[in-house]
């Protein structure tokens, strides 16, 4: 499991943390079953205080896409099909809020946002696009 901290972001650690598990488990890089690291270990490796991390996979379990199993490693909870689609449509709609505040601001059409969004799309996030 991979996990970026942006310290300099705003965001709290433990929001970082919840969203990039919500986005690997939707992207399927975390799949059902598969361990999470212990709250030290993560801890140990973010340079970070055990109690966030344990909120973060608090929250985490709440939501239902992780596991506690007494005595056993933290897992990535199984879900249905439809609810993996559900996921992943959430979160691009998470990574797309931003844009769409700055197309807001910019005052675009929604015509042109969709066709800028269509560029980029079409060009894999490469930075030329017009």
């Amino acid at each position: 499991m991979l996990i970026s901290l942006d310290r300099a972001s705003g965001t709290p650690v433990f929001r970082q943390i919840c969203d990039q598990v919500r986005f690997q488990v939707a992207a399927g890089s975390l799949t059902p079953g598969a361990s999470i690291p212990s709250t030290r270990d993560l801890a140990a490796e973010l340079d970070i205080n055990p109690m966030t991390v344990s909120k973060a996979y608090a929250l985490l379990e709440q939501e239902g896409i992780l596991e506690r199993r007494p005595g056993l490693a933290l897992v990535v909870r199984g879900a249905p099909a439809s609810r993996q689609h559900g996921a992943k449509e959430q979160e691009l709609a998470r990574a797309l809020r931003p844009a769409v505040l700055a197309a807001h601001q910019l005052g675009l059409s929604v015509q042109e946002a969709i066709e800028i969004y269509r560029k980029v799309l079409h060009s894999r996030g490469d930075d030329d696009v017009t």
